[in-house]
């Protein structure tokens, strides 16, 4: 009977070093996963990118862009996955009275040129071509891609 008791209980212990074992090997599975996705991620975002379009308009001109992005270009940008983070008007005059700013963030260059394409390629989009050349908004466009620097709080 003790030697019954004991392999009971080496049974027993055995057992129990085994969950153990298991529920140790999946925790630290867990966390190496998790450590792997989030280095993904960060690589990920590495690639991202902002672009931004300074509009230069024909004089008095920025009223009326500021509607044609209010009422349409915005809803297409967002129809093709460009992710507009912000519109602007600057304030200082002279130099800046026909200047209409905008600025987009990518995840990458080549997911901004896919969606770029599509966004020209879009048959509501080419009516805003046809309207801008019937009644001349924007005399020329500066486009800028950046990077986010590695200490900028934007990224």
């Amino acid at each position: 009977m003790t030697l019954n008791r004991w392999k009971l209980r080496g049974w027993k212990s055995n057992r129990w070093t085994a969950c153990a074992l298991a529920l140790l090997s999946f925790a630290a599975g867990s966390l190496i996963t998790a450590r792997l996705a989030q280095v993904n991620q960060v690589r990920a975002d590495g690639n991202r990118v902002f672009e931004l379009r300074v509009y230069h308009t024909l004089p008095g001109k920025v009223p009326a862009l500021e509607s044609r992005f209010r009422d349409t270009t915005s809803k297409l940008l967002a129809k093709h996955d460009l992710k507009v983070v912000g519109y602007w008007v600057p304030e200082d005059a002279p130099a800046w009275d026909n200047t209409f700013i905008f600025m987009l963030a990518h995840p990458s260059r080549e997911e901004a040129k896919k969606n770029w394409d599509a966004f020209a390629a879009d048959p509501a989009f080419q009516e805003v071509v046809k309207l801008e050349q019937a009644s001349k908004l924007v005399e020329k466009v500066d486009v800028t891609y950046m990077r986010p620097s590695d200490f900028s709080p934007m990224k």
